[in-house]
């Protein structure tokens, strides 16, 4: 038996406790393949791992900084899985990717300050950049489908005397790319032409499909990554949304000190609960196995839906993700905003996703939707079924 075999998804858990766009917020009989959030339980291990810390019922302040065995088994995981050189010390845990990146903002913007955000790309850029008090500067990153890359060209031009920082999603949400060693040095020759920083989100860097390949920013070598602040987090890959626990890491020692300061750790305002350390070290140390068999699973949900997608619905078209369980679709042939498509589905076949726009991905991503397949094979099939059927009846309707 698998850990992701249909009758592992339990809706009703889900319905009492997924919220953010899903389960617990739609109403009843909608299908939400909405926020990045999977549908499954998170690995035994983590589930045991808490359960063993909380049985003698004390919960102390942590370390300031985190525990330790969290800086060593972080150091350990991204040196396994993405041949990345962190040393442990400069590991801090915190509540969630999501603030790492806030932190990150905080650190190094001030008001004035200008940072590159691609777009479309995760609205968590835009607004950790606006919390600091500076500007975003959207680049617009077309994508070139046959060579599934995006372009860079034009990303020197948005550089002003202004800017501070660019922010790097690897792998890319929603376009599920990863980049090249060659796009990652083009993106660092610019940060040291101009000497700028790097925002460097690899939250999604173990969600990789077997047919691609990851590259760190880190392949460059460390002593060039004295810029790069990364940031990573367990709610993609391992469930942990609700624990709010995530990291931010660097290879430069004084940075790192201005992340600590940035964080509120030292006065017990920031930082990450023991609870929440105690999982994300069971996630790193004792779930890899778990996470091979989540990737199996991904890449047949994967393959599934954008053949359904492109071979059953002419009007839409799915990108096929090189990483990410997100699926970014095309939708421009239906000739309608993004929010209408999705307001009609959940309306008239109860199906909700994720519609593109400034809010969610900028505005390069209006007519898109994204997809999430994280979910139950039976659960996915439905949904798209459902697609499909919704599609041709918004085509009948308009037509």
């Amino acid at each position: 038996m698998s850990f992701f075999d249909d009758e592992n998804v339990n809706l009703d858990v889900l319905k009492r406790k997924a919220y953010n766009l899903r389960w617990a917020e739609v109403e009843e009989g909608v299908i939400p393949l909405t926020a990045a959030d999977p549908d499954f339980p998170c690995p035994p291990m983590v589930k045991q791992a808490m359960l063993d810390y909380i049985s003698d019922g004390y919960f102390s302040y942590t370390p300031k900084t985190g525990f330790d065995d969290f800086k060593i088994a972080l150091s350990n995981y991204v040196k396994d899985l993405k041949n990345e050189n962190i040393p442990a010390k400069n590991v801090l845990p915190v509540d969630s990717a999501a603030r790492a990146m806030y932190i990150v903002a905080k650190a190094f913007l001030k008001p004035g300050d200008e940072m590159i955000v691609f777009d479309p790309c995760d609205f968590l850029f835009r607004e950790s950049c606006l919390a600091a008090g500076a500007t975003p500067v959207y680049y617009s990153c077309g994508i070139d489908e046959k060579k599934r890359k995006m372009d860079l060209s034009k990303l020197e031009s948005c550089i002003t005397e202004k800017t501070k920082m660019i922010g790097l999603c690897n792998p890319h949400n929603p376009y599920g790319l990863t980049y090249t060693k060659e796009e990652l040095d083009y993106i660092m020759s610019l940060c040291e032409k101009y000497d700028l920083y790097i925002m460097n989100d690899e939250i999604w860097s173990d969600i990789v499909y077997p047919d691609a390949k990851f590259e760190s920013i880190y392949c460059l070598g460390n002593e060039r990554c004295h810029r790069v602040m990364s940031v990573f987090g367990y709610s993609k890959s391992f469930g942990l949304a609700g624990l709010r626990v995530g990291c931010v890491y660097t290879t430069n020692d004084d940075a790192f000190d201005k992340l600590v300061e940035a964080s509120d750790v030292m006065s017990t305002a920031g930082g990450a609960t023991s609870i929440s350390q105690v999982a994300a070290i069971a996630a790193m140390n004792d779930s890899r196995d778990w996470g091979k068999e989540f990737i199996k699973h991904l890449t047949e949900n994967r393959d599934y839906a954008v053949n359904f997608i492109n071979n059953n619905i002419p009007q839409l078209h799915a990108y096929r993700p090189k990483a990410t369980y997100l699926l970014y679709v095309d939708i421009k042939d239906l000739n309608c905003t993004a929010v209408e498509l999705v307001d009609f589905l959940k309306k008239e076949v109860k199906l909700s996703v994720v519609p593109g726009g400034h809010n969610y991905f900028g505005n390069q991503s209006e007519g898109h939707v994204r997809i999430c397949i994280a979910t139950s094979k039976g659960i996915l099939h439905e949904g798209l079924n459902r697609l499909k059927l919704g599609v041709e009846k918004f085509v009948s309707q308009k037509g």
